[in-house]
């Protein structure tokens, strides 16, 4: 991860655009001091949709039965 001046940064934006497209980070910072980091843009993943396997997944009856004896120990 390079730290890079805002002075630096404002003359070579698009060369530091590139870099970070090609998935680097880049610290940006007001002298010594670190304010910001460039970080490539991912898109948020798609939440979860209530319902989303009706019709591909089932539980039989057999799901809520006990469990035998030496499977209740194995998870104790």
């Amino acid at each position: 991860m390079e730290i890079v001046t805002i002075h630096a940064a404002k003359t070579t934006l698009s060369q530091l655009l590139a870099r970070v497209e090609a998935g680097e980070e880049i610290v940006l910072a007001r002298g010594r001091d670190p304010i910001a980091k460039l970080v490539p843009f991912r898109s948020p993943t798609k939440g979860r949709r209530f319902g989303a396997l009706r019709g591909t997944v089932s539980v039989g009856p057999e799901f809520f039965h006990p469990l035998p004896e030496d499977e209740l120990a194995a998870w104790e």
